[in-house]
């Protein structure tokens, strides 16, 4: 596989692991809900335990942040990868200290850019697992890869 991908090198059905797992800690989920998240059971296990997560958990956007980096290290896309749309994302399961996230991505559509020619649009699903293999998050975006430049 090239180490650098472009819109070329992507087709459906295509698979992507994440290389190694991130592991969550209590301090990351405080502190991250104390900056961008304040909520009790973001901030407190003893808030966390009396409230619907039934302990401390991570905010959903601290999750999306962390499948974000794993789904950068697994993919080099040239020149970065570019957002292009969130179709879906969905929390199925609370983030909780001491868990280790993994992803798998798959590519489930591409196509050329209606707008900008030298770049196609790769749509992909990403499920992200914890250490007991139980699905925490599901996202379906797009992301622009640039098209091979020509000699």
């Amino acid at each position: 596989m090239p180490k650098e991908f472009y819109f070329e090198d992507f087709y459906v059905g295509q698979k992507f692991h994440s290389i190694g797992q991130a592991k969550v800690t209590a301090e990351e989920i405080k502190e991250f809900g104390s900056k961008y998240d304040p909520q009790p059971f973001h901030l407190d296990e003893a808030a966390g335990e009396n409230s619907f997560f039934k302990g401390l958990a991570a905010s959903g956007w601290l999750t999306a942040a962390i499948v974000m980096r794993l789904r950068v290290q697994s993919i080099t896309v040239a020149g970065g990868m570019i957002g292009a749309g969130v179709e879906e994302m969905r929390w199925t399961q609370p983030v909780r200290p001491g868990d280790s996230l993994r992803t798998e991505i798959e590519v489930v559509g591409v196509r050329h850019s209606n707008s900008r020619k030298e770049f196609g649009v790769v749509r992909t699903r990403t499920l992200a697992f914890n250490q007991k293999d139980e699905v925490v998050m599901r996202s379906t975006v797009n992301f622009l890869a640039p098209v091979k430049p020509t000699a």
